[in-house]
């Protein structure tokens, strides 16, 4: 599915040839002469629709429209939630329409409501078939999103569509069966993604990954028949001066929780626990689309995490990349041991900021339930700024503590550091073990353990949090472009200026 901008009045909408049209209303709303705002009108007269947000009607073949099935939206406010919820909500009710060309008409626009509209009708068209045998439900091909100004809404456009495109490539790696979505196969799609934008791409196997002298990794690597691979991708899109944002994704494709087995109900679901990972291609794939000028590195360890002979036990010992020991009490904390290589790693690119995304943690999601990821930052800038994106990309994070005394539980008589300390504030826990080998760069957490995936009748993975990284990774773009060049006109009338000004002070004179 691809979509596309395109100024349109609701009058030459209405005549437009599509499958379906959803019109997106504001309690502002001012009906014109044309076709659809006359269907609006008379419906909110009838009191059969409200403009207030969640209210919908749906209409077939009206008078004067092209499209045969109408859905009239109300988005209340027009704020970017509002209509993502109206969009959303639309978009979802006519799954089962069978349309093929979708046009969303926003006659209150603006950049925000146009981000919104694009991000909902990808979430809520997305449909998973790469493993069944009759894959049916992907029917919508092309969305076009009509607006009064496109060249006004352009970039904003463009950023969205892109984002959406991250988004999708995220959720369909982490919904693939554990079998399909090996390590193997993770640096196969990171090879297949540098090929097609310019990425640099680096894969690394056990042996390079033993090598390097990453024996924590290698610790939950070795119980699995499935080869790690250490992924390395950069957007190398800035200066070679400027200092590389490095995002760094857990990227366990099976969970069994090692010899600290995992209970067996809902087991199938720690295939998810690979988020982290697709949200890095995810966003990258994003990259790959807005080529902003920024140096962008992406790290990820991946492997599984299996019962087996070979297995890390819990009371084992492993030295770190970064040369500190770890006592193994628990195998099912595992996605912290890969990481932690991940952001030793991370050091010899100088970043200016290192962010991680894993599926880290139950207890985050017992703290934040599915709303809302939790964030861990060392530096109060980079956490705004992330708290920022997030808000911007309505994918929300919430910051967490990371107060010194939450670091007493992970003290351990037989090495530097145990992997886990307790139930109690178990997120925190883990965010301070990471903390210990982040301490050389602005750092910060994202646990995204309730948000990265949904459970039950919509079991599926969201693709959290590609659209708050490319927000972010957007602003930094943004923050470290050069001041524009003043055009001749502007030096020609500053030089001008100047004459009159010393003409002034000599007359003065």
């Amino acid at each position: 599915m691809d979509f596309e901008l395109k100024t349109l009045s609701l009058d030459a909408a209405a005549t437009d040839k599509c499958d379906a049209l959803v019109l997106v209303l504001g309690e502002s709303f001012k009906p014109g002469k044309d076709a659809l705002s006359r269907l609006a009108h008379e419906a909110i007269q009838a009191g059969h629709l409200e403009p207030k947000a969640g209210k919908m009607l749906q209409a077939y073949r009206s008078d004067g429209i092209a499209a045969p099935r109408v859905v009239l939206v109300g988005a209340g406010d027009c704020s970017a939630k509002r209509v993502h919820a109206a969009v959303h909500a639309a978009v979802g009710a006519l799954r089962t329409s069978k349309a093929k060309r979708l046009m969303i008409c926003l006659p209150d626009a603006h950049g925000d409501a146009v981000r919104a509209a694009v991000s909902a009708t990808a979430e809520a068209s997305y449909v998973y078939v790469a493993t069944k045998s009759k894959p049916e439900g992907r029917e919508l091909q092309r969305v076009t999103i009509a607006v009064s100004d496109a060249a006004q809404h352009k970039a904003a456009f463009g950023a969205s569509r892109a984002a959406a495109h991250g988004i999708e490539f995220a959720r369909e790696l982490a919904n693939m069966p554990p079998n399909m979505a090996t390590p193997t196969r993770l640096g196969e799609e990171a090879r297949k993604l540098a090929r097609a934008h310019g990425f640099q791409c680096e894969v690394m196997g056990p042996k390079e990954i033993a090598k390097l002298g990453m024996g924590s990794f290698m610790a939950v690597a070795k119980g699995s028949e499935e080869p790690a691979r250490f992924i390395v991708l950069k957007h190398l899109g800035g200066p070679a001066s400027q200092a590389p944002v490095v995002l760094v994704g857990k990227g366990i494709t099976f969970d069994s929780g090692g010899i600290s087995i995992k209970p067996a109900p809902e087991m199938d679901e720690m295939k998810f626990d690979m988020g982290g990972a697709a949200s890095v291609l995810g966003t990258f794939r994003a990259l790959g689309d807005i080529k902003p000028k920024l140096n962008v590195i992406g790290l990820i360890p991946t492997c599984e995490n299996m019962p087996d002979g070979r297995s890390v036990k819990p009371g084992d010992i492993v030295t770190s990349l970064s040369g500190q020991t770890i006592e193994i009490l628990n195998t099912d904390a595992e996605g912290r041991l890969i990481l932690c290589d991940a952001l030793s790693y991370a050091e010899r690119f100088k970043p200016g900021a290192v962010i991680d995304i894993a599926t880290l943690t139950g207890a985050c999601v017992v703290a934040l339930g599915a709303v809302r990821s939790g964030l861990f930052s060392t530096d109060d800038a980079l956490a705004q700024a992330l708290l920022t994106a997030g808000e911007a990309a309505l994918d929300l994070c919430w910051r967490m503590p990371l107060d010194d005394e939450y670091a007493d539980g992970l003290k351990s008589n037989f090495a530097d550091v145990a992997n886990v300390g307790g139930r109690a504030g178990g997120a925190v826990t883990a965010a301070k073990f990471l903390q210990r080998f982040a301490g050389k760069y602005p750092w910060a957490h994202l646990d995204i353990a309730g948000t990265a995936w949904k459970g039950g009748a919509v079991k599926g993975a969201t693709g959290r949090p590609v659209g708050l990284l490319v927000r972010y990774l957007l602003a930094q773009a943004l923050a470290a472009a050069p001041a524009s060049k003043p055009t001749k006109a502007h030096k020609a009338a500053k030089t001008a200026k100047t004459i009159k000004a010393s003409t002034r002070s000599a007359r003065a004179r």
